[in-house]
């Protein structure tokens, strides 16, 4: 069982396949002020969202800035980057008690001293993703704004370097592959969700106190604590897919911090689990109608092959040149990762093409790069780490029976994904070992600097309507709204200069673009 992920860089990972498969100025020199030097005293967030004062021991720590060393995941980054370990609470409520160490990873900015404007925090989504590997990997992506900034990212806890959860073993997880996400006999069902229990219990053992907190508003008191410890006196963020609602949590948090954020891809704060579930199986479906279209089909009856061959793999799954079989929760993993970027569509018409004439070998090339399974059979924990964060943020628990009711609307949404998601709104957090706790996040953010949001009207996983409900939740005169009119998962970097112009302006100048700006 895997949630499509609320993650950009699956996007370039998809991207990568297409080979192997087939406003005004607010001062400061140049216009930009720099906040290096303003480092709050110990205790000042508590003032502005923590839940009590900060120790010294805490704000006043010096970060050891060292090379980075390889992970079992990544080899180190270039010298360039170098890496640190943040202590923060593990319990929020006890900042005086127990600490754990957060991975940091930063490359100083490349400008004139005084050009500096701060630090630039990243997180590109999940939640699970590590930005110790991501944000080097694709650093220069953001070489324009290394100038002015010093580019920061960190792995949250519960992910990778930061008491990263691993819940179950390589062995285990490939097992799970054979379990149907779409079960059809009573059989089926109590595999489907005995294996959802297996999971929680497997989680639990490995994390232990940390499964209590792991959550997203956990995660914005770190960004918080980490600001001051960087040094900043305000905080400069750029936050993609699940790292908007991050972002938002954090702007509610602690308004009078915000700086500059930049949210791409953005989450609709008002969707519990279930409409969040159906704003993917829309996105998806969109994403996959659009496809469609471009290869000359109608997308109708396009989505229905599809759907067809779905069908006849999960009553016979296909084999690979791998020796192991595609099944139908494979297949639907392997079509999604390419709809992430419309540069990787072509690895798509091959992929079911494939699939048409009785070879899965393809599509379980995609579906492996989705879960992050390496050639010699080791997975990546992104996926845990997303659902024991998830599972702690989220309140919302469908029972089967409520699940059975939804299905007719989550099939009539999407032809393709609809079954999919829909039981997963069931699966996802069943008998979770710990209780959630919202329904959705709080975003609004009264008082905080203009934010911007780009939406992407193609967007597959965060719909476009995320991103004006994002706006309007932040709050009048703090949400502002650009939109960009493309395909794939985020906008920034993905060959928009009108994205890429705007987004520079505000985080380098200032200046923020009329709400409401379109960018085709």
């Amino acid at each position: 069982m895997a949630r499509f992920a609320r993650w950009t860089v699956l996007g370039a990972a998809a991207a990568l396949l297409v080979a192997g498969c087939g406003g005004s100025s607010d001062g400061g020199e140049d216009g930009r002020r720099s906040t290096a030097d303003a480092r709050p005293s110990a205790g000042s967030s508590a003032a502005t969202g923590a839940t009590a004062p900060l120790p010294a021991s805490l704000t006043g720590q010096k970060l050891d800035w060292g090379r980075c060393k390889d992970t079992s995941d990544s080899p180190a980054p270039g010298s360039e980057w170098r890496c640190a370990t943040l202590k923060v609470p593990l319990d929020w409520s006890k900042p005086d008690g127990d600490t754990i160490g957060l991975a940091l990873v930063r490359a100083e900015a490349g400008g004139s001293a005084g050009g500096r404007i701060g630090s630039l925090l990243f997180n590109f989504g999940g939640p699970g993703g590590s930005g110790v590997s991501t944000l080097p990997a694709y650093g220069s992506t953001f070489s324009s704004l290394r100038e002015h900034y010093d580019l920061v990212s960190w792995d949250p806890r519960g992910v990778g370097a930061s008491e990263g959860v691993r819940c179950r073993g390589d062995e285990q997880i490939e097992a799970a592959e054979s379990v149907d996400s779409t079960p059809d006999t009573a059989a089926e069902e109590q595999a489907y969700f005995k294996d959802a229990v297996d999971f929680g219990k497997g989680c639990q053992k490995a994390a232990g106190a940390l499964m209590s907190h792991v959550s997203t508003t956990d995660t914005a008191r770190d960004m918080d604590l980490m600001r001051q410890v960087l040094g900043d006196s305000e905080m400069h963020y750029f936050g993609i897919s699940y790292g908007t609602e991050l972002g938002g949590v954090y702007a509610h948090l602690f308004p009078k911090n915000v700086g500059r954020l930049i949210l791409d891809a953005v989450v609709d704060p008002s969707a519990d689990s279930v409409d969040h579930a159906k704003n993917q199986a829309q996105g998806f479906q969109l994403a996959l109608d659009n496809y469609l279209k471009s290869t000359g089909q109608d997308p109708e009856q396009g989505s229905a092959a599809i759907a067809d061959l779905l069908e006849r793999i999960d009553a016979e799954p296909l084999p690979t040149s791998s020796g192991r079989e595609l099944t139908q929760t494979l297949a639907v993993t392997g079509i999604v990762l390419p709809l992430y970027s419309q540069e990787s569509w072509p690895s798509l018409t091959s992929a079911l093409e494939s699939a048409e004439q009785g070879d899965g070998s393809e599509l379980l090339t995609l579906a492996d790069a989705y879960n992050e399974r390496d050639s010699s059979g080791h997975y990546g924990t992104t996926t845990h780490a997303q659902r024991v964060i998830s599972c702690l943020d989220d309140k919302q628990r469908p029972t089967p029976e409520e699940t059975k009711k939804l299905l007719p609307e989550f099939e009539k949404i999407s032809p393709v994904f609809g079954t999919f998601l829909g039981w997963d709104t069931a699966g996802w957090c069943h008998d979770w070992p710990v209780a959630g706790q919202f329904d959705t996040p709080e975003v609004s953010a009264a008082g905080a600097a203009p934010i911007l949001l780009v939406g992407n009207t193609g967007d597959p996983a965060t719909p476009y309507e995320g991103a004006r409900k994002m706006a309007d939740e932040l709050g009048e005169g703090v949400g502002v709204l650009l939109t960009w009119k493309g395909e794939g998962h985020g906008a920034y970097g993905s060959g928009s200069d009108c994205v890429d112009s705007a987004v520079d302006d505000y985080l380098l100048d200032g200046t923020v673009p009329k709400d409401g700006t379109v960018c085709s």
